[in-house]
């Protein structure tokens, strides 16, 4: 279905985000190409996931970034793109895809699918790019996460691909402990796997060479 124009967007789409299950997904590069949709933000006080994708143009003034801000402090997740955007979407629950086009003296045209093969590939970019992206916090301060000495030789051990009783044999440590060390790594790099740690890890220059103690 495609639609031109906010109003009739907003018309024509109300219902999909009360109908939020699982996960919504959205990606920008400027705040306000969603903002006339769900109130202007990221849907809430449900049990689903809210993660939220956005270009650096994002954060143009510090409205913007208050507006972000108050997003991950009501349970959403905030990245900060690394590339530019393969579109700006909104997904829901892998069910549904709104796809911006591009603005025109006539209005703003939309494409709304539910195309299983069109939403699975946005989605599947955008996990790409979601995967690489930096967390809102880190990439406001402008640093890297800090990892102490026996994090990064997790962090090696990770890279390395041996078997965690084996990482933790050669670090000296239990196998509890060695997990433990693992998912505060995630955590402190912001990734979801052990394979987005590996990437987080590259984008802030933890490579292998530099994580050892």
């Amino acid at each position: 279905m495609t639609i031109r124009g906010d109003l009739d967007l907003v018309a024509r789409t109300e219902h999909l985000f009360s109908s939020i299950r699982e996960e919504f997904l959205c990606a920008v590069d400027d705040l306000s190409t969603w903002s006339h949709l769900a109130g202007g933000r990221a849907p809430d006080g449900g049990s689903h996931r809210v993660r939220k994708l956005c270009g650096a143009a994002a954060l143009a003034d510090e409205r913007d970034r208050a507006h972000l801000r108050a997003l991950v402090a009501g349970g959403a997740h905030v990245r900060i793109a690394a590339t530019a955007l393969p579109h700006e979407t909104i997904i829901i629950d892998r069910r549904f895809a709104i796809l911006a086009g591009v603005v025109t003296p006539g209005g703003r045209e939309y494409t709304v699918t539910t195309g299983p093969a069109l939403v699975g590939a946005v989605y599947a970019l955008l996990e790409a790019a979601w995967a690489t992206a930096t967390d809102l916090e880190v990439f406001l301060r402008g640093e890297q996460p800090h990892l102490d000495a026996r994090s990064r030789s997790v962090l090696r051990a990770l890279g390395s691909g041996v078997t965690d009783e084996a990482a933790a044999r050669e670090l000296g440590m239990s196998l509890r402990t060695y997990r433990r060390r693992v998912a505060e790594l995630l955590a402190a790099l912001g990734a979801d796997s052990r394979f987005q740690a590996g990437v987080r890890a590259g984008e802030l220059g933890l490579n292998a060479e530099g994580a050892r103690p």
